[in-house]
């Protein structure tokens, strides 16, 4: 033996020794990871086996940078132009008072449960609407598809009322106002005030002539508008370019675009309450109409517009929620975000109606003028007696109460020949009744108010830029409820996503800046997202509530949120939401039965609207606007439920989501006796590093044959075999 073979024989031993200790150290860290993942449905984080898979997920996925700047994003969402065109004219058509009640029952009932849902599941699988749902029931992926068709109908309207607003704006940079008073026809023998403009008011004139140039129907499409086709185009551009970067870019604005409405709207209210006449207005919107409670019709209009104030269905608050950390408090955000959108409704309700006050005190001062005109006309004539005519009421310039009382009293004296005189009464309320129909609210009463104003041309530009403002936060949310969960589900360069869907939006959106546009975007309001809102919320509910399981979800988010929500909402979200839901759907399609779809049309020789029906083409396009957005719901069940999509060939039917990941797997996923609890299904439970060719087959089952983290890797079958002894390793 040479000298030296003792050394070497020791040097071999010690080789063996460390070879062994290492051996040992591995399969001592497997068997803690195979008891971790053993164990990991009643741990309540695991933090250890994830850790890598978090940092992984959080380096991925965009973060907002404070939650001041989130909350303000939600904020921006729920918060826009339907807050001061839409909610004003709903309360002023369903009965003014008698709207709030309803609203705010809805909202909590509703609106709120409704709302915590959706960033509850947004913020705990951090992934747009598309993967959420999905990720949830794979047969039910299609909810996300339908989310998205809607906010692309919506956004394709909602971006004309932006250009609308920027139209506006750029002409108030002048002194006096354009819409300030009626302008003057000038022929060869003398000049005159504009016929259309006379009998209406400058601002309506304004509205409907200046700015849409409108036709008389829909059919009629009169040709381009070319003053806001430019507006359009800027608007869409400006959306583009804050979109472009995502939340990174948006997230910016969100503190200019949320914050600044309600300075302006503030101060709107303290110069509104100065005009005559606005507490009237302020009396006519508290002032319940208790019987319009019993109509079906408010409650659904009142559920409508839940949905659209909190942003419910669009996807977008799942979107922007999915950029949070999981242990947010997201109840709390939904409460917040809910209340302050009520209360900035209410708001700029008041502001609505204490303007809808003086102008309703302006034009009843004008009728009383041109009627005590016409007594006093009457009384030379002699078709009426001045003895009947009190002694102290001077009728040249007579108030409003002697010229009610004058009117009464000649209504008793000449009962069956009162109605030859066409006497007006003149009533304030008759005015306030009179609801201004669709976006016209904003752009005439406002409009009305502003040229009243001390420095008007200066109130003209923050209103509307207030505006701007207002649409663009909600159309932020509206596109990245598309964007988010497109670019989630097919993994496309974002920027590039944005500018297509923005451009193919614009050359859309064409249809709405012709002169008949206006009756489009009343189209696309009414059909293009009311009923199908409703049906994805439903689907929402169903989805988590029975489909995936209300105990499951509630221990989600005791494990998220560190405490467990209060059982209202689960009873909210298991037994009242769903039926109430349930009740509008009915109650929305017997009321689009019983009542024939139409428009209110502007007709020139009358001045005024006059409600039409759509004609059949209409009705086609109307039917299809709805059967678009729901149609992806039963299209991806089937494909799903028949499997028509070969799960090899990389399609939607093979998808499913891990958090910041896609895997491919089997389509069919019943049978999966796991929870959701800690962001897991079964096939994407975590297994111990044994290494890439370790893996035991389920006896009996030659065919589950799969690899670690596949459906029946060791830590999906020991889960199921917790009493499988160690030694069977």
């Amino acid at each position: 033996m040479p000298k030296n073979s003792k050394v070497v024989k020791r040097e071999l031993d010690d080789e063996v020794i460390e070879s062994v200790k290492d051996l040992l150290s591995n399969e001592d860290s497997a068997d803690d990871a195979f008891k971790k993942s053993e164990l990991i449905v009643d741990v309540q984080e695991e933090k250890d086996i994830d850790a890598e898979e978090e940092s992984e997920v959080e380096d991925e996925r965009p973060a907002w940078n404070s939650k001041l700047q989130y909350i303000l994003a939600q904020v921006g969402f729920s918060v826009g132009l339907g807050n001061v065109w839409r909610f004003p004219y709903l309360c002023q058509k369903n009965g003014g008072g008698a709207y709030l009640l309803p609203y705010l029952i809805l909202l909590l009932v509703i609106g709120i449960p409704l709302f915590f849902l959706e960033l509850s599941v947004g913020q705990r699988i951090r992934r747009g609407s598309i993967g959420v749902w999905n990720y949830i029931s794979p047969k039910l992926g299609g909810i996300g598809f339908a989310s998205c068709v809607v906010c692309f109908f919506v956004a394709l309207y909602y971006n004309v009322i932006i250009g609308w607003s920027l139209f506006y704006f750029s002409q108030s940079f002048q002194q006096p106002l354009p819409w300030d008073q009626c302008p003057l026809v000038k022929n060869a023998s003398h000049t005159f005030v504009e016929p259309e403009c006379e009998k209406s008011s400058a601002t309506t004139y304004y509205w409907y002539r200046e700015a849409l140039n409108i036709s008389s129907s829909i059919s009629e499409s009169g040709g381009l508008n070319w003053k806001m086709t430019v507006c359009l185009l800027a608007a869409w551009v400006v959306v583009c370019l804050a979109m472009i970067r995502g939340i990174q870019s948006s997230g910016k604005i969100m503190y200019f675009s949320s914050l600044f409405p309600y300075v302006v709207l503030i101060c709107f209210l303290i110069r509104a309450l100065l005009l005559n006449g606005s507490v009237d207005g302020i009396r006519h919107m508290f002032t319940p109409k208790l019987e319009m409670m019993l109509e079906p019709k408010v409650w659904r209009e009142a559920a409508t517009q839940v949905f659209f104030a909190l942003g419910l269905g669009f996807g977008g608050v799942i979107a922007f929620s999915s950029y949070n950390k999981r242990d947010n408090n997201c109840h709390f955000d939904a409460v917040l975000v809910s209340f302050i959108n009520f209360f900035t409704s209410v708001l700029a309700t008041l502001v609505v109606f204490a303007v809808l006050g003086f102008k309703a005190n302006v034009i009843n001062e004008k009728c009383i003028a041109e009627n005590s005109k016409m007594i006093v006309k009457f009384l030379k004539m002699g078709n009426i007696s001045k003895d009947i005519i009190p002694h102290h009421i001077n009728l040249s310039s007579v108030t409003a109460e002697d010229y009610h009382l004058v009117y009464d009293i000649i209504q008793k004296v000449k009962e069956e020949e009162f109605p030859a005189l066409h006497l007006n009464s003149c009533q304030i309320e008759d005015e306030l009744n009179k609801a201004v129909q669709g976006t016209g609210l904003a752009f005439i009463a406002f409009t009305e108010a502003m040229t009243h104003f001390p420095a008007s041309p200066f109130w003209s530009v923050m209103f509307f830029l207030m505006l701007v403002n207002l649409g663009l936060g909600s159309m932020f949310g509206t596109i990245e409820g598309i964007i988010t969960p497109v670019v989630d589900t097919f993994k496309v360069r974002k920027e590039i996503l944005t500018v297509i869907c923005c451009l193919l939006a614009f050359c859309i959106g064409l249809i709405f800046v012709q002169r008949s546009g206006n009756y489009f975007v009343t189209m696309f309001d009414d059909y293009s997202a009311t009923l199908p809102l409703l049906i994805v919320v439903i689907l929402e509910n169903i989805a988590v509530s029975f489909v995936y399981g209300i105990d499951k979800f509630v221990e989600d988010l005791k494990d998220m949120l560190g405490f467990a929500p209060n059982r209202y909402y689960y009873y909210m979200w298991k037994y009242i939401s769903p039926l109430m839901l349930l009740s509008l759907l009915i109650a929305s399609i017997v009321n689009m039965g019983l009542s024939p779809p139409g428009y209110n049309a502007w007709i020139e020789d009358k001045a005024s609207e006059e409600f039409l029906s759509y004609p059949t083409w209409g009705l086609v396009v109307c039917i299809l606007l709805m059967v678009l957005a729901i149609l992806p719901v039963p299209a991806v069940f089937v494909i799903r439920h028949c499997n028509l999509i070969d799960n090899s060939s990389g399609n939607l039917a093979s998808v499913t989501y891990k958090r910041g990941r896609v895997l491919k797997e089997p389509v069919n996923l019943e049978g999966d006796d796991a929870s959701l609890i800690h962001g897991k299904i079964p096939s994407e439970m975590s297994s111990p590093n044994f290494g890439k060719n370790i893996y035991r087959k389920q006896s009996g089952s030659p065919t589950l044959d799969t690899a670690p983290n596949g459906r029946y890797g060791i830590g999906y079958l020991m889960a199921d075999m917790p009493d499988m002894p160690e030694s069977d390793l």
